[in-house]
């Protein structure tokens, strides 16, 4: 009864790739980062070799590291959540999804205001928190809808729950989604709803993400196909617009998205758990802060040991990342395009250090050659044989 569960830290990069220039981000280590806060503590992922992988050399490694480990570098163009997760489970995107540094053009807002019957406000790169600090009041006032994207292709839509209840938001969302294919086929369309009042407006958990659905085969489809279960926690179901799943469940931050992966721990099946924990970058890489990101990898941390003690004789565990987020880049609040980390614990499975891979896709042909399928995309296995 083989099973791996695959954790996403979402954001958790470790160093500028050689073409991060090309995306303005010459110099960027998230890892690095954190790890200059005396919030930073991570004793049990160094154990297991995080501090062992490539191009890590601002902190103590081990000598006898528990798992094997690698630093892969992303094949795709782009460094968004989308683009990240979609390469992890095999699919190369040739192109970045589009952006908008000067807005949305009017043919795709008149088309979501007819729709939706609201008005929009904002319209341009924000800060999450910034946009609604700036515009709550107004919104507030006119019960017009907040959109707003960023360096990434993302259609935003922020809203005060009070005015627009989470479900009726969800469903402007699914509006805005229907519009954005093709030229405008933005890789997600976001779900921001915020409490609060003037002056003291704040982000719920109530983030949901529609993403654009993945264009072909990929790791999820595959293990579906060959009847294996694929229990998506957290913003997988989103991100993969359910496409490839058997099963998921929403998450209300990263203690949330650990607790429900230790109960999937508990339960009987086959296949794979794909677990995305989001904390690090929606609460603390956009927004610059360092010492929040460090206790949200300490928290993680510090619960490692119970995710390692529900692990069965032939489970896999697999810890990684999507992109970078910098939160002592402070030119910018956006993704950074930077290489990720890459480990893998198992009681049968030998630690080596597999150096750099030139893909992220090597992980889903790594899930899929440990249940015997032969992947129907480039994507080398990790796996001793």
């Amino acid at each position: 009864m083989k099973r791996i569960f695959l954790i996403v830290l979402d954001s958790v990069g470790i160093g500028a790739e050689p073409d991060a220039p090309e995306y303005g981000d010459a110099g960027t280590n998230t890892l690095k980062s954190a790890s200059t806060s005396s919030f930073f503590h991570m004793p049990n992922m160094e154990k297991l070799g995080l501090f062992n992988i490539e191009g890590i050399n601002y902190h103590p490694s081990c000598e006898a590291p528990m798992a094997s480990v690698a630093r892969m570098q992303e094949a795709s163009k782009g460094k968004d959540t989308t683009i990240g997760h979609w390469e992890i489970a095999g699919i190369y995107s040739g192109r970045p999804l589009p952006t908008y540094p000067n807005g949305f053009p009017s043919e795709v807002l008149d088309e979501f205001t007819r729709l939706t019957g609201r008005g929009v406000l904002c319209n341009k790169p924000y800060s999450g928190t910034d946009v609604i600090r700036d515009y709550g009041d107004e919104h507030l006032r006119t019960g017009a809808l907040i959109v707003y994207t960023s360096a990434d292709s993302v259609f935003q839509i922020a809203a005060h729950e009070d005015i627009v209840p989470p479900e009726t938001l969800y469903e402007y969302c699914r509006i805005a989604r229907k519009i954005l294919v093709g030229e405008h086929g933005v890789g997600r369309v976001i779900a921001r709803p915020f409490t609060g009042t003037a002056g003291n407006y704040t982000r719920t958990s109530g983030r949901h993400d529609f993403s654009i659905e993945p264009p072909s085969v990929d790791m999820l489809d595959q293990l579906k196909e060959n009847g294996c279960a694929v229990i998506g926690v957290g913003k997988i179901h989103d991100i993969f617009a359910g496409k490839g799943l058997t099963e998921y469940v929403y998450t209300q931050g990263n203690e949330d998205g650990i607790n429900k992966t230790l109960d999937y721990m508990d339960k009987e099946f086959r296949g794979l758990c794909f677990i995305n924990l989001v904390d690090y970058d929606m609460l603390y890489g956009h927004r610059n802060d360092i010492d929040g990101y460090a206790k949200a990898l300490t928290y993680f941390d510090q619960r490692l040991p119970e995710l390692l003690a529900r692990l069965k004789d032939e489970d896999l565990l697999m810890i990684t990342a999507d992109h970078g987020c910098d939160p002592g880049y402070t030119v910018s609040t956006d993704h950074s395009r930077e290489y990720t980390p890459f480990l893998l614990y198992g009681r049968n499975i030998p630690p080596v250090n597999w150096g750099t891979r030139d893909t992220f896709a090597d992980i889903g042909a790594t899930v899929l050659d440990y249940f015997g399928i032969t992947p129907q995309f480039k994507g080398k296995s990790m796996l001793p044989h």
